[in-house]
């Protein structure tokens, strides 16, 4: 009964839960309504809501009425067809479905025994999105070695903290624990801030951690040389490389560091070398997008995001080992839409389009003071505050350019056009003020 403090029965359940699905797909009828970028002021929510929590419950229509009013304005729509910002992260009806049916169950699956289902149903479906993304059989569960497997990760970042624990301890164990000060690890300077967290976590010291330089003569890759030259010095200063991150759909421009060169780097030096695909590893399930992952049988692990392309509700990101004692000892879909959208695309770019992210600029006046630095920040701010589109930003080699990430499951081709629009009405706009 509303307003009661018992706990739902059954019933209620049933009623309540209908109730809250009509509220979700009526708010998807109408997401392209509502400015994509939230517009509100930072604590507008204070102003809006009582000091205390309320001390008798509320009817579930005055709850979907605060909703209304109070959260979706604060709310930046990540499923809107107009977002275009970040990377996407895409949720699916069948997504919907999924968690409801998991937080019934609400398993807390921390061992075998507690839910057998759980544990053996991750292995099983890991297993199978390995095989479509064809990693070779060392990777699988049921592979040769029978030391192999995936597991879930909240996020891409947590993965390379886990394979960093796992890689620190696996060299410790053959150098000493004294040695700790002489690990370094390596990775380009487009890699994602995860790595440098996981680094501080795991004690490897801040200037041990080489960020390497790149530019446009490389798309943004790492380069071969530079690794090598680093390492060669470090060997020299008596210090220990044990640690490569490569990229595989960096988050600047999409950039891919060389796969296949870098596991043999890492293989003739020791090195654990771990692979970051998070955003653009569901796409080589994609037969013309696999050759990007070409090498990964060099990678000790490799890492994805379920939860960017493949439909699946946040938070959902793949790990899969080579050797599963690494870590204990450390640690005691749909191809079709995966085509789509990697294939839309947006002119004037500033780096090459590998997957669905288009980096580009606005071209300054002659003699700009800055080379447009400040003319496209102002084309941004100018975007977002419109409501109509929403992106975000990166700087490359000094530039500050704008992305455009494709990839909502709602973004259709008059999305696109629109966009273009704004953009274009925005930045004719800007450069009548200059």
């Amino acid at each position: 009964m509303e307003g009661s403090l018992k706990p739902m029965d059954a019933e209620q359940l049933r009623e309540y839960g209908h109730r809250m699905v009509d509220f979700i797909a009526d708010y998807y009828k109408s997401i392209e309504s509502f400015p994509v970028l939230s517009q509100v002021k930072p604590g507008y929510l204070a102003e809006l809501l009582p000091e205390s929590a309320p001390n008798d419950p509320e009817c579930l229509q005055d709850v979907f009425d605060d909703i209304l009013q109070k959260i979706i304005p604060g709310i930046t729509h990540w499923q809107s067809p107009d977002y275009f910002a970040y990377f996407p992260s895409n949720s699916s009806t069948a997504g919907f479905l999924g968690e409801m049916l998991s937080a019934g169950f609400n398993i807390v699956g921390f061992s075998w025994v507690t839910s057998p289902a759980a544990t053996e149903l991750e292995v099983i479906v890991l297993d199978w999105l390995a095989k479509m993304l064809k990693l070779p059989n060392q990777f699988l569960s049921t592979g040769p070695s029978g030391k192999g497997g995936g597991v879930i990760q909240g996020t891409a970042s947590e993965a390379i903290l886990v394979v960093l624990l796992a890689a620190r301890d696996k060299i410790l164990r053959k150098v000493g624990k004294k040695s700790l000060e002489k690990l370094v690890v390596y990775a380009s300077d487009q890699t994602h801030s995860a790595l440098q967290k996981a680094c501080q976590i795991a004690g490897i010291f801040p200037e041990n951690l080489r960020v390497l330089k790149t530019d446009l003569t490389s798309n943004y890759a790492l380069s071969l040389e530079v690794v090598s030259e680093a390492i060669s010095s470090d060997l020299s200063a008596g210090l220990i490389p044990f640690f490569i991150c490569a990229t595989v759909g960096t988050t600047s421009s999409a950039a891919v560091d060389p796969i296949s060169e870098l596991g043999k780097i890492a293989k003739a030096f020791n090195m654990w070398f771990h692979i970051d695909a998070a955003y653009a590893g569901s796409a080589c399930i994609c037969p013309e997008y696999r050759h990007y992952i070409d090498g990964v049988e060099g990678a000790d692990s490799f890492g994805m995001n379920a939860h960017k392309w493949f439909l699946t509700n946040f938070d959902c990101s793949v790990l899969w080992v080579q050797d599963r004692s690494d870590l204990i000892q450390s640690l005691s879909t749909n191809p079709e839409y995966l085509k789509n959208k990697a294939s839309l695309f947006f002119p004037s770019v500033v780096a090459p389009r590998t997957f669905s992210l288009v980096c580009f600029r606005l071209i300054p006046p002659p003699n700009d003071q800055d080379n447009g630095y400040k003319l496209n920040h102002s084309l941004l701010d100018a975007v977002n505050s419109s409501g109509k589109i929403f992106l975000s930003h990166t700087v490359l080699s000094g530039n500050f350019i704008l992305r455009f990430a494709v990839g909502a499951p709602l973004t259709e081709d008059r999305h696109i056009k629109t966009a273009w629009q704004v953009l274009q009405e925005q930045a004719t706009t800007l450069l009548k003020d200059y």
